[in-house]
């Protein structure tokens, strides 16, 4: 795997870089941004709910509004409430908001989903939409690059304003700021005003910020960081009561301790999604340790698995035939099956349990809820919503 080795403050100060400059070259030939002027691009896409959306859909309001956004990136997750906020305060006036996916899933590496609970397929936007209420359009351009093509938003999120006859009167950014309390200018929105009084847009284009739009060609990219992780050695130590009682102590940064066995169907299940999770946080100091509960004689079966699953993860296996022992060192009160999975934050305080499987929505939410971040805002957007 590709190790980025960078600290999540030193990406925001990256966002914060795209604020002042201007997108690379490179990006802007390959991808041109839609020339102001310029008609709408047509299209026909669904929304999370199944629902097919045209251009032809609204013709007959005065302003149209499309934002080019996504899932997964921390900037877009913070102005869906403003798009919301949009939608909800302009479309009495008649104004159109609607919010395109433009991303291609297949081009997203799995690290690259380090600020968010999920990627940015169709069915993973209903789960968003349901989570975050909304109520604006979010339509799927995932599987229809062309459209994306067509409009060439560099950044999630990318902001086109159409006046009435169609044509791009305003490119750019929502506003100055992610961070709402530093908000100085309402880009999008006094554009939306001029076209509605009849004026002309006095500023027409804006830098946009956030994170880039994945192109179908990085698709590579991700090919190459998936055969990194199945190249990564697997390994397995023994661990014993002395070892068991440590993994509750605090390590500085947030640790998942799953137990699981070869013969408990439910842990085979949510494996891949246990590894998943830690690819997805690693390089933000989540760990993983699998502990199984199998016999120390079964060994190479355990193993077997390991590396079918490509557990790249701290993985032990009980060193004794005790198991109640075992179990009973690193938590006395658990008594029972498994699975048995454990999240700790960077103190050792217990941020999700549960006997049973997880519901790995609700752990993802509450670990990037308690990760370390360089802005408050990104922690409490996964302490609401629900």
């Amino acid at each position: 795997m590709i190790k980025r080795r960078k600290s999540f403050e030193t990406v925001t100060k990256l966002f914060m870089v795209a604020v002042l400059m201007s997108l690379p070259l490179q990006a802007q030939q390959a991808h041109p941004i839609l020339a102001l002027g310029s008609p709408a691009p047509d299209f026909s896409l669904p929304d999370a709910n199944g629902t097919t959306h045209k251009l032809s859909d609204y013709a007959n309001h005065p302003v149209l509004v499309i934002i080019f956004t996504c899932n997964h990136c921390p900037i877009a997750q913070m102005y869906e409430q403003r798009i919301e906020k949009l939608y909800q305060n302009y479309r009495e006036k008649g104004v159109a908001v609607i919010a395109i996916m433009g991303n291609d899933p297949k081009a997203i590496r799995i690290d690259e989903l380090d600020s968010s609970d999920i990627g940015d397929t169709l069915h993973e936007m209903k789960i968003r939409v349901a989570y975050k209420h909304l109520h604006y359009p979010y339509l799927y351009a995932g599987g229809t690059p062309s459209v994306t093509q067509a409009y060439g938003p560099q950044a999630t999120p990318h902001v086109f304003i159409f006046d009435k006859t169609r044509h791009l009167r305003y490119e750019g950014r929502f506003d100055n700021s992610y961070r709402i309390e530093k908000v100085a200018t309402h880009d999008a929105q006094e554009a939306i005003d001029a076209l509605l009084a009849g004026k002309e847009v006095a500023v027409k284009h804006t830098g946009v910020f956030g994170c880039s739009t994945k192109w179908p060609e990085k698709a590579e990219q991700r090919e190459v960081t998936d055969a990194k992780i199945n190249a990564t050695p697997i390994r397995m130590e023994k661990i014993d009561e002395v070892g068991l009682k440590k993994l509750r102590q605090p390590t500085g940064h947030i640790t998942i301790v799953n137990f699981w066995a070869t013969w408990c169907g439910a842990c085979v299940v949510e494996f891949s999604d246990l590894e998943d999770t830690l690819l997805m946080y690693k390089d933000r100091d989540l760990e993983l340790i699998t502990v199984s509960a199998n016999m120390p004689d079964e060994e190479p079966s355990v193993m077997r698995f390991l590396q079918k699953k490509h557990a790249t993860s701290r993985n032990y296996l009980f060193a004794s035939d005790d198991t109640s022992a075992l179990q009973a060192a690193f938590d006395s009160k658990w008594q029972s099956a498994v699975p048995y999975t454990v999240v700790f934050g960077p103190t050792g305080e217990v941020i999700y349990k549960t006997l049973g499987s997880v519901d790995l929505l609700e752990m993802r939410r509450k670990i990037l809820a308690a990760m370390p971040s360089g802005y408050i805002g990104f922690n409490k957007y996964w302490e609401v919503g629900e």
